[in-house]
């Protein structure tokens, strides 16, 4: 007996939205039905033709209401926008109170809600409950590689010490020119203050996924510390945002802590390079790695690497296809799940349906 498949709509055709779209075309279980778009000159083209699939017969639109219209079983968000979490939470509301299903990459809070801006959280838990629909958020850092990936590990743990997760990525193939300096540093002197210095800034980012372990484990947080290190480049480094000039920032260090009973217990450490060689004194692995260390008994280290070989596009690429799995696949779960903000904690483990490739078979 034929399981009819799942209607998906799609906002956005960025980089995620993109690899989402791709993916959701393949996947027998799910059928694109509709794609939002923000340039006046995508509207009305073949969503197919945009991603690079060639023709598929679903035109874009630039329109949510045409998106609630088509009453899709879940809405893929992958849309961005200055304002961030305010816009995104604007659009999250309409579609839930339309009756859709949400998955999103976006809004890192989300992921668990108790330590994000509460006021948002309200906002998002009753139009999804009013609509009797439920969102979920994720991704491969934050959403799996710091907090569900670390909750899995503890299964083999008898007592836990501290647990340290961290993220080891060269930088210099990620074009965002906007997320690399302006809140991250790079390429600016010692003196300019990013977005990722600015008390609470890593907290916002990184605190809820600290709060999902915290909440698995059963422990309470006394609070959540941050520390923000730079090194500057000693020579003018090329990358895909740009010139990182000499004498700028060429590496970035953000660690953000959960403490528990006044020690440090969940860390999560991003050490971030526009080329190899600096910052020799941080952590060091192969590029694309997220490591997980998990001082206790027993003692363990994990790391699960991206890409197939040592260079940032290899890395860069995969982390992105990742990240946008991580919803594709857990599509059937949340349709599936009970009304509201769902978390990693709330549903089973969203193994991918219909991913088998035909070409290795």
């Amino acid at each position: 007996m034929s399981v009819k498949p799942l209607r998906v709509a799609v906002i956005s055709t960025g980089w995620i939205s993109s690899v989402s779209i791709r993916a959701i075309v393949r996947r027998p279980h799910l059928e694109l039905v509709g794609v939002w778009v923000h340039s006046p000159d995508k509207v009305g083209r073949d969503a197919g033709e945009i991603v690079g699939l060639g023709p598929i017969g679903v035109l874009t639109t630039g329109d949510l209401d045409d998106i609630i219209a088509l009453k899709p079983d879940c809405v893929l968000y992958g849309a961005a926008s200055a304002e961030m979490d305010a816009a995104a939470v604007r659009d999250y509301v309409r579609l839930l109170n339309g009756g859709l299903n949400v998955v999103t990459t976006n809004t890192p809070g989300m992921m668990f809600p108790d330590r994000w801006i509460p006021d948002l959280a309200d906002q998002v838990r009753a139009a999804a409950e009013a609509g009797g629909v439920t969102i979920y958020t994720s991704g491969i850092e934050p959403g799996f590689a710091g907090d569900q990936f670390a909750v899995l590990l503890t299964t083999l743990s008898n007592t836990i010490r501290a647990i340290r997760a961290q993220e080891i990525f060269d930088y210099s193939a990620y074009p965002n020119r906007d997320l690399m300096v302006t809140a991250m540093g790079f390429g600016k002197p010692l003196d300019f203050t990013p977005l990722l210095e600015l008390e609470g800034a890593q907290q916002f980012a990184w605190g809820p996924p600290i709060g999902l372990v915290a909440k698995a484990l059963g422990v309470e947080l006394d609070g959540v510390s941050e520390k923000y290190e730079r090194v500057l480049t000693p020579r003018d480094l090329h990358v895909a945002c740009g010139l990182i000039p000499a004498g700028t920032v060429g590496a970035v260090r953000a660690e953000t802590t959960g403490v528990v009973d006044g020690q440090p217990f969940i860390t999560i450490e991003h050490i971030n390079r526009m080329a190899p060689d600096l910052a020799p004194e941080w952590a060091t692995a192969p590029n694309g790695t997220y490591r997980l260390i998990i001082e206790g008994q027993p003692h363990m280290q994990c790391d699960l690497r991206l890409g197939t070989e040592d260079t940032a596009e290899s890395a860069n690429d995969n982390a992105m296809e990742a990240t946008a799995m991580r919803v594709v696949n857990a599509i059937p779960y949340v349709v599936d799940a009970a009304p509201g903000i769902a978390t990693s904690l709330d549903l089973p483990i969203t193994a991918p349906r219909g991913a088998l490739d035909s070409l290795t078979r």
